[in-house]
């Protein structure tokens, strides 16, 4: 943020610097100046209070986004650690399944393989 202060203070004394400079090298009756760096200063300070009132509603706007972010990223993740808990349970029951199915098949693998075994041995 220092940063930006900084930028916008060395816009300002810049500005300043160049519109007095701008005024005092015209030439112009002592009144006419007078008056012009009247207006210019009117001018300067109301820029000055829109530059206020922008960076206030800019921190106000990142403060506000801010904390709508941290809400909802607590959201998704405690959405996303129901999904997984949710996959769990409905995988759960087919694991049992699939590892009896898995059994069987080995099972039966076995049982094939010594019916084989049989059958080599009454040839020879």
């Amino acid at each position: 943020m220092s940063r930006a202060k900084s930028l916008v203070f060395g816009l300002i004394v810049g500005g300043a610097v160049s519109a007095s400079v701008a005024l005092l090298t015209t030439p112009s009756s002592g009144r006419e100046l007078r008056n012009r760096v009247k207006d210019q200063s009117v001018d300067l300070r109301e820029l000055f209070y829109h530059l206020k009132e922008d960076g206030l509603r800019l921190k106000n706007q990142l403060t506000e986004t801010s904390k709508e972010s941290a809400v909802l990223i607590k959201d998704l993740t405690q959405d996303i650690k129901q999904s997984v808990e949710d996959w769990k349970q409905t995988v759960e029951p087919h694991q049992e399944n699939i590892h009896t199915y898995l059994e069987q098949i080995e099972s039966s693998l076995k049982d094939l393989e010594e019916k084989v075994k049989k059958q080599n041995q009454e040839t020879t």
